[in-house]
């Protein structure tokens, strides 16, 4: 049934991302809002799916945390949802993307006109000072930087150590960086399959104010993510019930 379940949502997920990307194509052509408004439709749409196929929801916690400018935002990434979510949840995000994701049909092509980084890994130190420049740009246009700072997706209880664009980003954006825990993982699979129905939660936590070294910045975000990351799967009845 879960399996069902999963393959129900793969076909609306991505048969949406056909149908809003044909609508949406000539849309790229106008001003930025306009890709916006039409792929916060397609997130409206996928929700529903979401919630109606697989049982699964989520709520944000913490948004009195989110500054009114610029801002660095860290999050724990558990699951391909949260690479979704976040153009909604923030208010005018440029999310940091491996540059393969740029040449999706529909997906990349919005991407891109949203502004925003693509980071070849692979690109070595001519594309780390690239990505540093681009979300200095981005910051101080009063939008929010969003890196996942492990660098691919775990499982819930994992917490690796970082990779150290994170504090390069600190330091060159010289912003407030914002920690974010979330438990997506205890009820997606990694590329959004059904583990178990439930509430996901995504929670903003107290920013880290400029100026720290970086030794004590890693070390505060670290902790800061997967200490509230482990109390939100404590909480998280589904996360030790057997799985359905």
């Amino acid at each position: 049934m879960r399996l069902l379940r999963s393959l129900v949502f793969y076909i609306w997920m991505y048969g949406l991302m056909v149908v809003f990307g044909v609508i949406g194509t000539p849309l790229l052509l106008g001003p930025r809002h306009w890709a916006r408004k039409i792929l916060r439709a397609y997130l409206k749409a996928l929700w529903f799916g979401m919630r109606f196929i697989l049982g699964v929801t989520f709520e944000v916690r913490g948004r009195e945390h989110l500054t009114s400018g610029g801002a660095l935002v860290a999050s724990k990434h558990m699951s391909m949802w949260e690479t979704l979510a976040f153009w909604e949840i923030l208010p005018d995000p440029a999310i940091i993307l491996k540059k393969s994701l740029v040449y999706m049909p529909f997906f990349g092509w919005f991407a891109v006109k949203l502004g925003n980084i693509s980071i070849d890994r692979d690109g070595g130190g001519k594309a780390l000072k690239g990505m540093l420049r681009d979300a200095a740009r981005r910051g101080a246009e009063n939008r929010q930087v969003l890196i996942f700072p492990e660098g691919t997706r775990v499982r819930p209880g994992e917490a690796p150590e970082f990779k150290p664009g994170i504090a390069g980003l600190y330091k060159s954006m010289n912003k407030p960086c914002i920690p974010v825990a979330l438990n997506s993982g205890v009820h997606l699979e990694t590329y959004c399959g059904l583990r178990k129905p439930g509430l996901i939660v995504v929670e903003f936590l107290e920013p880290i104010a400029p100026g720290l070294d970086k030794a004590s910045f890693m070390r505060e975000l670290h902790a800061r993510i997967n200490l509230a990351t482990d109390a939100l799967l404590a909480a998280d009845p589904a996360a030790v019930e057997k799985e359905i």
